[in-house]
């Protein structure tokens, strides 16, 4: 019988095979989004479009030859003489061992490190998130190739002995698939910012795609250990998750400056938070699972309740955040000393979050309603900062008394302030930035069309009774000086006759 043994070894050892890890195309489409954990160094990305990686076409398991075709007839011959010569123990434990070493083999060909939990808590993110994408790769080629294989394998030689094969395939499997999940377990337990929630979702994700094919895969009594392990992996990630997704939101609001941001332009706050809800849409599915039970209430005590506004959750949620992204930046607004300024610095944020929105998925989450409201907020804002900036200007041409009443003196002097007034307005706001060139454009017509022909009139009406020298700008001038404005590039008007 001991021959028969080192036969059993051989066979197994000598015809075993492999698949390549590409056979079932399980790569990761996702591309990354690496944001700073302080909010300071966000730039905008196009984020691709992507199908999740556990999509419909990868749903069902597949199976590969193990082994040898070939053998496998002998290999259950030598199971029939073994176990009707009373050696069962003595096969199994041969198999087993054999093909357990396999799949031992088979986890180097992945790459997959036997990492303790402490080993996984003590990685550095950039290491921990390599680890994860060989995770969530092996996840799906184990469970939904491999064991699956490996089970027809055991069910092909031993199905005639009962519950053998299940046994055999418990043995062989259980300490590898609770291997992956430690590693799992230790992702979930460590500390996680709003920027690592990405690549849980993805976890999560893998784990809600592959609960069934492991409770096929271990249905049976002996296999409830690993089942029972798995679906309580999967709760804990889905916790996880949520308390990661729920904590973003008040980092948003503690997110405090102390100075103003130079220009006026667009925060990176803004740029952040707005790319970072683009992205989550791709996971919307999961997350509406997930946070079907959550009201959201923002810091203003606005509360949005999903079934009082036939919203899904993450619609809510989203309407939270970016409301306290306003709030947040409506403080930071503060922080600038010049009224006109912080009206800028507001319409720029507001128009890019509308923009944003209004020109991806999220547009379906936030709605029409949403986007005519915030484009108004921001156009509101540009009528405060026209009215801040240039009625103090245009008021040193009014003119509310009788032309011929009207000393020459005086209206001499109305024209000297308002190239004085002019003058320094262009010297701060040629500094100040709009990026937006549409929005920027905008403002600087709606300026023109105020500025220009009020100086029109002013000069049409008097210019018989002041002197030559006073005339600082033609109408042309003003409406070139005025493209100057908001482009980012501090200038100073340096006067001269203009004939």
């Amino acid at each position: 019988m001991s021959r028969l043994e080192e036969e059993l070894v051989h066979i197994l050892v000598q015809h075993k095979q492999y698949f390549e890890p590409e056979y079932m195309s399980f790569h990761s489409n996702r591309v990354d989004m690496v944001y700073d954990e302080s909010f300071r160094s966000v730039e905008d990305e196009q984020i691709d479009e992507a199908s999740r990686s556990c999509g419909a076409s990868q749903s069902e398991a597949s199976t590969v030859d193990l082994v040898n075709p070939a053998v496998l007839q002998y290999l259950k011959s030598i199971a029939n003489v073994m176990f009707g010569s009373k050696y069962h123990q003595e096969f199994s434990q041969v198999f087993v061992t054999s093909r357990r070493d396999a799949l031992a083999e088979y986890f180097v060909i992945l790459e997959m490190e036997k990492l303790s939990i402490e080993d996984v808590l003590k990685l550095e993110w950039h290491c921990l998130n390599r680890e994860i994408k060989k995770w969530i790769r092996a996840m799906k080629i184990i469970v939904r190739v491999y064991l699956v294989s490996e089970k027809r394998l055991c069910k092909h030689i031993l199905g005639d002995f009962g519950s053998f094969y299940q046994f055999c395939f418990s043995e062989i499997s259980q300490s590898f698939m609770l291997h992956l999940l430690n590693f799992g377990e230790a992702v979930a337990m460590g500390t996680h910012t709003p920027e690592k929630l990405f690549r849980l979702l993805d976890m999560y994700g893998v784990l809600e795609h592959l609960a069934v094919d492991v409770d096929i895969l271990f249905f049976e009594e002996v296999g409830s250990f690993v089942r029972g392990e798995f679906h309580k992996l999967l709760r804990r990630f889905g916790d996880t998750v949520k308390s990661t997704f729920l904590a973003f939101r008040n980092a948003i609001a503690t997110n405090h400056s102390k100075t103003p941001l130079p220009q006026g332009g667009v925060h990176h706050l803004t740029k952040y938070v707005m790319n970072y809800i683009m992205t989550l849409v791709e996971y919307g599915d999961t997350l509406n699972l997930l946070l079907v039970d959550e009201s959201s209430i923002d810091p203003a005590g606005n509360k949005y309740d999903t079934s009082a506004l036939s919203l899904c959750p993450v619609a809510c949620h989203f309407l939270s955040i970016t409301t306290t992204l306003e709030s947040n930046l409506s403080n930071k607004s503060k922080l600038y000393k010049d009224v006109a300024l912080q009206h800028i610095f507001m319409m720029n944020n507001i128009y890019y979050m509308v923009q944003k929105i209004k020109c991806s998925d999220l547009s379906h989450l936030f709605g029409d309603c949403w986007l005519r409201q915030h484009t108004a907020k921001y156009r509101h804002d540009a009528r405060c900062y026209e009215r801040v900036t240039w009625s103090s200007v245009l008021s040193t041409l009014k003119d509310d008394s009788e032309p011929n009443c009207v000393s020459q003196r005086t209206l001499e002097k109305r024209c000297k302030e308002f190239s004085t007034a002019f003058g320094e307005v262009y010297r701060i706001q040629t500094g100040w930035c709009i990026p937006d060139p549409q929005l920027r454009e905008d403002l600087q017509i709606s300026v023109s069309q105020k500025v220009v022909p009020a100086y029109r009139t002013y000069i049409g009406r008097n210019s018989s009774n002041i002197a030559e020298k006073y005339i600082k700008y033609t109408e042309d001038d003003l409406q070139s000086y005025i493209l100057d404005l908001f482009q980012g590039s501090p200038k100073s008007l340096h006067y001269q006759h203009r004939k």
